[in-house]
């Protein structure tokens, strides 16, 4: 591309996003998106109230009102102490894939301990997660995470209907999260792809990790499938203030950048995505913040001038990263160096859904805890 074209106001440009599309103003087409669509996604306190009372209603007679998912993450840790301002009885679910940080595990233990509150955790054995990943990396798809993401939500379903409890509350909140452009993800819900590149490139049996169907997500049970709530669209929700009251309410503690809380995470934003993918997530994060108006250009591009995980760490956790997936270096620099394979290559639920001209629902990473 002879001239990059870059949005004025938030940090994409056509490189990182090849559909952007820029106005007249250079306003590009997520910013447009994201003018149209936040105030919408905003509920006022009379919302809350309504959902409130359903939440308690349908709640009668079950242990509890409704279900979070637990990460240690700043977003699912403040769901955790918002549902206790708001007087709900909450379950917390943590699926725990093996990549914990001790950070992310001390936030969580001082959180439950501080709230008084119940926990459910689902421990996917290792050996089977770690197969999947070496089958994605060896895949070559950009959005290993899909994983996570994937079993998470199967687990908040499944408990939702061992407990009988409809409702999940999620860290989803749009004004400072938005949308990550299409190319540097791949639908959660699909479990064709997952078993489809397991099946080409997997090593042994899966049977502890929790699969949902799309359909199942859609329009299964009934009609009765478990409800995902935005419940930070509910509330006034400014990043900085909220950790700051995490850390002066339940002494919860950083853990450096968005979805830190996971080591493999740490090293997948920043190392496997900008080295494969020339993806930098903070880039799509940071102009969510500009859009928001929490944050400067000028203090967002600050930001991305930082590394994006300190060196020493890096080094750390890729010879970690190496270690416990079983990799030797070389074997793991072979497939970095590999291009990148469209997640389509593969079966995928999308192929069948498209044809049937079903509707698509993406499933965003923080369905579920993270954040």
């Amino acid at each position: 591309m002879d001239s990059m074209r870059e949005c004025a106001q938030c940090l994409l440009n056509e490189v990182d996003v090849p559909d952007l599309r820029l106005d007249a103003a250079g306003l590009c087409s997520v910013c447009r998106h994201y003018a149209e669509t936040a105030p919408k996604r905003q509920k006022s306190a009379a919302e809350l109230e309504v959902l409130l009372q359903k939440l308690r209603r349908e709640g009668k007679g079950k242990p509890y009102d409704a279900l979070i998912g637990l990460s240690g993450g700043v977003d699912s840790s403040y769901v955790a102490l918002l549902s206790k301002d708001l007087g709900l009885r909450v379950l917390a679910v943590h699926f725990d894939n093996g990549w914990n940080s001790e950070r992310a595990v001390l936030n969580m233990e001082r959180m439950l301990s501080a709230l008084n509150m119940d926990l459910f955790t689902y421990v996917v054995r290792w050996e089977e997660f770690r197969d999947l990943q070496r089958a994605y990396l060896r895949a070559g798809v950009i959005d290993i995470e899909a994983l996570t993401d994937h079993a998470i939500a199967a687990t908040l379903f499944q408990v939702a209907r061992k407990f009988k409890v409809r409702y999940i509350l999620s860290g989803e909140h749009f004004a400072t999260e938005g949308q990550l452009p299409s190319a540097w993800i791949h639908n959660k819900l699909d479990h064709v792809n997952i078993l489809g590149i397991h099946k080409r490139f997997g090593e042994i049996p899966i049977p502890s990790f929790p699969l949902m169907s799309y359909y199942r997500y859609r329009w299964g049970q009934g009609g009765k499938a478990p409800v995902s709530i935005p419940i930070l669209n509910y509330v006034p929700y400014q990043k900085e203030a909220v950790k700051q009251r995490l850390r002066a309410e339940l002494g919860w503690q950083d853990y450096g950048g968005k979805h830190h809380e996971s080591v493999f995470t740490r090293f997948y934003q920043s190392y496997i995505l900008p080295k494969k993918f020339g993806v930098d997530k903070r880039k799509s994060h940071l102009s969510t913040l500009i859009c928001a108006g929490q944050l400067s250009r000028a203090e967002a591009l600050e930001e991305l001038g930082k590394p994006i995980c300190p060196p020493e760490l890096l080094e750390k956790d890729k010879r970690f990263v190496m270690k416990k997936l079983g990799f030797t270096e070389e074997e793991f620099d072979f497939y970095m160096e590999q291009p990148p394979v469209p997640h389509l290559v593969y079966p995928s639920v999308m192929h069948v859904l498209r044809r049937l001209s079903w509707p698509v629902k993406q499933v965003k990473g923080n369905f579920y805890h993270k954040g």
